[in-house]
């Protein structure tokens, strides 16, 4: 059976989510992990990662507009950011973050583009939020939230006014 479909005063409170996904990922640190977020909730949550982990290095930041699978079709999204590997991947122990896992296509363009900067020692996915329907055999290592939504809805994560992440329930 599955769990009841989701409403919007249903939603968990992110930051604690943050806090709870920080607390996973603590017994890594002795392998000196690097944080890679994928724009823009991935990038957002790793940034906090960082901060309640209290990591010295910066954070990758990774788009991965021209390595979806889907490219030729979609097009070019509006707001392509720039990604920046402020670290050498060659060797490291990379944390992919991202606030959803949904089909696993953006993992899989990220894990794309990550090799285009060396080749890690192993790469490793943490998220807030699984939604299961993979269309590719991928999954998070860590998680704190098993979602079920309804057809047509899809989660996104966002700021509020004091830059505090929040989730909102969006209809198709």
């Amino acid at each position: 059976m599955s769990p009841p479909d989701i409403s919007p005063l249903s939603l968990p409170d992110a930051q604690a989510q943050c806090r709870q996904l920080a607390e996973l990922l603590r017994p890594l640190l002795p392998k000196n992990p690097a944080l890679v977020g994928i724009y823009s909730g991935g990038a957002w949550i790793a940034q906090r990662l960082r901060e309640l982990l209290d990591l010295p290095e910066e954070i990758g930041l990774i788009d991965v507009s021209f390595y979806r699978d889907d490219f030729a079709v979609k097009g070019l999204h509006t707001k392509v950011k720039p990604t920046i590997i402020p670290f050498d991947v060659e060797g490291r122990h990379i944390v992919l973050v991202d606030d959803v896992l949904y089909t696993g296509r953006t993992t899989r363009a990220a894990i794309n583009e990550l090799f285009d900067y060396g080749r890690p020692a192993a790469i490793e996915l943490a998220v807030l939020a699984d939604r299961g329907g993979r269309e590719l055999p991928i999954a998070a290592n860590w998680k704190v939230w098993d979602v079920h939504l309804a057809p047509g809805q899809s989660l996104q994560l966002g700021k509020n006014d004091a830059e505090q992440l929040t989730w909102r329930l969006q209809h198709a």
